[in-house]
């Protein structure tokens, strides 16, 4: 191109030359070539959507009217008078229970009849049935749900094998990527629509493993339980929620990734439930200021706020203020990464958890155990015996004013007598832990990582902190939401 340019600058004028020469650098690509979207998605639609099946659960309704209203005053013989006859009817509060029916999707991942879904499509339901892209309905019955991930699992029978579709890697989806989505928008089975992956990682505050994958593909009431397809045809994600304040599509959608449901469908038609992999700590977001105070290089991990008595985690030696920062060799970026790291991991497998602790990094090995529906925090108990009474010790700093817990104390805010620190008596208005969380009763059992057993204690690690030229000190408390490590600034902001 060079060549032919310099070729035609030689023989012509000089004007007429700069002219040509512009003129055909306008043509010349000069840069990477314009990203460009698929030619179209109608082979890929015709190939997956025999594999997309409608969902109609039934299920009986014995809600009933308080109080009905009159029927108004219709000429004799008047259809509006047996219509409103009908309705009034239905809705008397001696009425019988009602049938009533919801519709939602699903997808065929086994030839022999299974078919995943999403738990709030069928739930309560006392009868499920499936209806193929041929019309043919079949009856299924529930092989399991797990509600935490709103995914289920279903079961129909079948005298040949049925169309069926992969599992896809949904962890390497990036955003920008083309998707489609197949299901029943509003009844209207086998509509397929295309979109984007908007986002990854989303967390809709709906449950403990919240990962979504968000897209701007067409997603409305009826999707729920749906495909999310990539351009290979495999699934990467379980159509489960839209944002809306209209209740139809603006654009914002959310998908449970196959990452995460892939291994809670192999559960449940193994097992007919979930089993994961359960550490016993409560955690906590690791902010700036706390890995100020933690010396932490940069605020990540999971900040570990309480550890369950006679849990994996407290047979492993992991403490209260500990920043995991790794488990089983996997990053933890931040606290919401842990739980579904953890859940993850095989029960009964020793596993490596780094930890941050104070100021240097520390490696353990940990049993992971099995996390029961009904897991708590551990019982705190109250066998020990209380604490001789001692005079009561009082000092006042960043507005708090703080004791020596004694037994009054303990039977005034009903403190365990195994709980140990000292206790908050009256926070200043001025004070900056005002909007912490902070409140009369509430116990300090360490500042600046320290235990404390006396106020003067509490005074001391502030006025360090102060000295070191800190922003801001860390506390560790006992409140009626358990223990929580507090950030306290050691300066009004102005």
């Amino acid at each position: 191109m060079v060549a032919v340019l310099r070729s035609l600058v030689s023989g012509a004028r000089a004007g007429a030359g700069v002219v040509l020469v512009a003129s055909l650098l306008l043509t010349v690509p000069i840069g990477p070539a314009a990203a460009r979207g698929p030619d179209g998605f109608a082979d890929l639609a015709q190939k997956l959507l025999p594999a997309v099946v409608n969902i109609s659960s039934t299920q009986v309704s014995h809600e009933r009217a308080q109080r009905g209203p009159e029927i108004p005053q219709f000429p004799p013989g008047s259809p509006f008078e047996e219509f409103f006859r009908d309705f009034l009817d239905r809705n008397r509060p001696d009425a019988p229970p009602r049938r009533v029916t919801s519709l939602g999707s699903g997808f065929i991942i086994d030839p022999s009849g299974y078919v995943v879904t999403n738990n709030h499509v069928i739930e309560d339901a006392d009868e499920i049935t499936v209806i193929l892209q041929d019309n043919t309905n079949l009856k299924a019955k529930l092989v399991g749900k797990d509600t935490k991930t709103d995914v289920a699992l279903l079961k129909v029978e079948t005298d040949k094998p049925l169309p069926s579709v992969k599992w896809g890697n949904s962890d390497k989806a990036r955003v920008g990527d083309w998707i489609i989505a197949i299901g029943n928008p509003f009844g209207l089975g086998g509509t397929v629509t295309a979109g984007i992956i908007s986002a990854r990682a989303r967390d809709i505050n709906s449950g403990p493993y919240d990962d979504y994958l968000q897209t701007d593909a067409s997603i409305n009431r009826g999707n729920s339980g749906g495909p999310m397809f990539d351009l290979d045809g495999e699934v990467i994600g379980i159509n489960t929620a839209i944002f809306s304040p209209s209740g139809g599509s603006i654009g914002i959608g959310f998908a449970v990734p196959s990452a995460l449901a892939h291994t809670v469908v192999d559960q449940l038609r193994q097992y007919g439930v979930t089993k994961r992999g359960w550490l016993g700590v409560r955690i906590q977001t690791v902010t700036d200021d706390i890995a100020e105070n933690l010396n932490l290089p940069k605020a990540k991990g999971a900040l570990v706020a309480g550890v369950t008595e006679g849990g994996p985690a407290e047979k492993a030696g992991i403490l209260p203020g500990d920043v995991i920062t790794a488990f089983d060799g996997k990053e933890v970026a931040d606290m919401k990464r842990l739980p579904r790291i953890v859940a993850e991991t095989p029960i009964d497998k020793e596993a490596t958890v780094d930890v941050w602790r104070k100021g240097k990094d520390t490696r353990l090995k940990v049993k992971v155990g099995e996390l029961k529906e009904d897991e708590t925090q551990a019982d705190k108990g109250g066998d020990t015996p209380a604490p001789q009474a001692t005079p009561r010790e009082t000092a006042s700093v960043l507005g708090l004013t703080m004791s020596a817990l004694t037994d009054p104390l303990r039977d005034r805010y009903k403190l365990d007598p195994s709980v140990k620190g000292v206790i908050i008596t009256q926070i200043a208005s001025d004070s900056p832990a005002r909007g912490q969380g902070l409140s009369a009763g509430d116990v300090i059992l360490e500042a600046a990582s320290k235990k404390v057993s006396s106020p003067k204690e509490v005074v001391a690690a502030v006025n360090e902190a102060k000295s070191k030229k800190r922003k801001s000190v860390l506390l560790m408390v006992e409140g009626q939401n358990g223990q929580n490590f507090v950030v306290l600034p050691l300066e009004a902001k102005r």
